[in-house]
């Protein structure tokens, strides 16, 4: 079989309320030999950088923060030279695009190899999912607020609703991997 070239390596964006299982899905792929790149790692890097603990209100100070100083594509611009690199070697997933002009940025710059997959939870079962993880836990109320700060003040819900392929996570976490590896399949053959 012919290696395929960096050009012809996919980028698959997952997208999704908090605790809907992106994480999940880029764990998974990740041991599939996927390079994942997480957005939300450059607001933590931020957050540590000002030496402010982390929480959900100082984390979500420093995305408005970005959003307002570098415009609304603000992770998708600051993560363009990582992307590109990455691609350049294998497929990518990206984890945790929330706007929608990250989205139609990433778009004009890679609309052919670009796949956007929502994954969908319900709300009652990400609370409870957030509220037992081991890193940043939140209760509802939390997670009811960053839902809303997210839709309202970051424009997520564009990127969900334009997505090329939806997966619900309401089972299990081996019944999520099946599905993603059942879709891959389908849109990424030979990765």
């Amino acid at each position: 079989m012919q290696q395929p070239t960096g050009h012809d390596n996919p980028i698959l964006v997952v997208v999704g309320m908090a605790g809907a299982g992106k994480s999940t899905v880029a764990r998974h792929l990740e041991r599939r030999g996927w390079r994942t790149m997480r957005f939300g790692e450059i607001t933590m890097r931020e957050v540590e950088a000002r030496r402010l603990p982390v929480n959900e209100p100082n984390e979500k100070a420093v995305r408005e923060e970005l959003r307002a100083a570098h415009g609304m594509a603000a992770y998708a611009v600051l993560s363009l030279p990582e992307i590109t690199e990455a691609l350049a070697s294998r497929p990518l997933l990206i984890d945790g695009l929330y706007s929608w002009s990250e989205y139609r940025y990433l778009k004009e710059r890679f609309s052919q190899r670009m796949h956007v997959l929502a994954i969908f939870t319900s709300r009652e079962l990400r609370y409870a999912r957030l509220s037992q993880r081991a890193e940043r836990p939140l209760t509802a109320a939390e997670a009811e607020q960053r839902d809303v700060a997210e839709i309202e003040n970051v424009e997520k819900g564009g990127p969900i609703a334009m997505a090329d392929y939806t997966i619900v996570n309401d089972g299990t976490e081996e019944d999520l991997v099946a599905e993603v590896d059942r879709l891959l399949a389908a849109i990424t053959p030979g990765h």
